[in-house]
C-alpha cells in the first residue's frame, strides 16, 4: 500500500513552512487588498470613462483582488494547520487559477498596446476595441479555469503534504507542460516582443521635445512592466521545474529535500507579491488619469484645448488611447 502525501511529509520542513508563511503572507494580504481595493473602486466610481485598456486592467485587478481575498486561509493554516481536504483543493486552485488569470491579461495589455501603436487606426475604434477586450477576458478566464478542471485530479487531498503543498507525487507531463509554458513561457516570449517593439516603433517616430519626454515614461513603464513579470514570476516557474527534477532523482539528491521545499515556498510567495505590484502600476494610472479628467471637467468641451488637455491625462502611460479620456 502507498503513502498519502501527509505521510510522506517531513514534519522539520513542514514546521519551518508554516512559520514563513505565518510571517511572509500578512504584509501580502494588507498591502495587496487595501490596493486592490481601491483600484476597483475607481473603476466602479468612474466606469462611464471606461475604455479597452480599463476592461483589460479591471480584469487584473478583479484576479489580483480574489487571490488576495483568500491568502487568509493560507495564514490561518499556518497557525493552525488544516488536515489535506477538498477544501486545499479548491484554495490551491483559486489561488493557481486567479495567478494566471493574472499572467495572461498582463500579456494581453502588452499586445493590446503593441496593437494600438503599430496600427494607429484600428486604435480609434472604440466600439470594436471594447467587445475585443470583453471578448479576450472571457476567454482568459475560460482557458485557466478549463485547465484548472482538467488538471483538478493533480492536487486532491491524497496528493498534498500539508493544505498548500504536495506530497511527493509527481505532477503529470501534461499539466507541467501547460504551468510552464502556457502559462510562462508563452506570455514571457510576447510580452518581451512587444516591449521591444515598442520601444523601436516609438523611438523611430520620436518627433518634439515634450512628446518625446512622454515616448520615454511610456517605455519606461513598459520595460518596468516586464521586469515585474520576470523577477516575479519566474522563480515559481523554475521551482516547478526543480521539484520534479529533484522527484525523478531523489534517491541521489536527498540531501537537497529541504533547499527544493524552502525554494518552492520563497518563490510561491514572490509570485503572490505580484498583486501588490500590479495595483501600484494600473492605480497611480487611473489616478492621474482621471485626476486630469476630474480638473478639465469644469471647462466646456466646445473649447479645443479641453480635448487637448483631456488626451495627455492618459498619455503618458497610455499613448495608444491617448484619444479615450475625452
Amino acid at each position: 500500500m502507498g503513502l498519502t502525501g501527509e505521510q510522506m511529509c517531513n514534519e522539520s520542513w513542514a514546521k519551518e513552512h508554516q512559520t514563513f508563511q505565518q510571517v511572509a503572507y500578512i504584509p501580502v494580504i494588507l498591502l495587496g487588498l487595501g490596493l486592490n481595493a481601491m483600484a476597483v473602486c475607481v473603476f466602479i466610481l468612474r466606469r462611464r470613462h471606461w475604455t479597452d485598456s480599463h476592461i483589460y486592467m479591471l480584469n487584473l485587478a478583479l484576479a489580483d483582488c480574489t487571490l488576495v481575498v483568500f491568502l487568509p486561509v493560507r495564514v490561518y493554516d499556518a497557525y493552525w494547520p488544516l488536515k489535506p481536504s477538498l477544501l486545499c483543493t479548491v484554495m490551491i486552485s483559486i489561488h493557481y487559477t486567479n495567478m494566471y488569470a493574472s499572467i495572461l491579461t498582463v500579456t494581453c495589455i502588452s499586445v493590446h498596446r503593441y496593437l494600438s501603436i503599430r496600427f494607429p487606426f484600428w486604435a480609434r475604434r472604440k466600439g470594436t476595441r471594447k467587445r475585443v477586450a470583453v471578448l479576450v477576458c472571457t476567454l482568459i478566464w475560460g482557458i485557466v479555469v478549463t485547465i484548472c478542471a482538467v488538471f483538478h485530479s493533480e492536487n486532491l487531498p491524497e496528493n498534498l503534504c500539508t493544505c498548500y503543498s504536495r506530497g511527493e507525487k509527481r505532477l503529470s507531463l501534461q499539466f507541467l507542460l501547460a504551468l510552464e509554458v502556457v502559462g510562462y513561457l508563452l506570455p514571457l516570449l510576447t510580452m518581451s516582443f512587444c516591449c521591444i517593439q515598442i520601444s523601436c516603433i516609438l523611438q523611430e517616430n520620436n518627433t518634439g521635445e515634450e512628446g518625446s519626454e512622454q515616448k520615454k515614461k511610456f517605455v519606461r513603464l513598459v520595460k518596468a512592466n516586464l521586469m515585474v513579470f520576470i523577477v516575479c514570476y519566474t522563480p515559481i516557474h523554475v521551482a516547478f521545474y526543480l521539484g520534479e527534477y529533484h522527484k525523478v532523482y531523489q534517491s541521489s539528491w536527498s540531501f537537497m529535500d529541504d533547499q527544493v521545499h524552502k525554494f518552492h515556498e520563497v518563490a510561491e510567495w514572490i509570485a503572490t507579491t505580484n498583486c501588490c505590484l500590479d495595483s501600484f502600476g494600473y492605480y497611480f494610472l487611473l489616478k492621474h488619469c482621471f485626476t486630469k479628467l476630474g480638473q478639465n471637467s469644469s471647462e466646456s468641451p466646445e473649447n479645443p484645448q479641453w480635448k487637448s488637455r483631456g488626451k495627455n491625462a492618459c498619455l503618458v502611460v497610455l499613448p495608444q488611447v491617448s484619444d479615450n479620456c475625452t
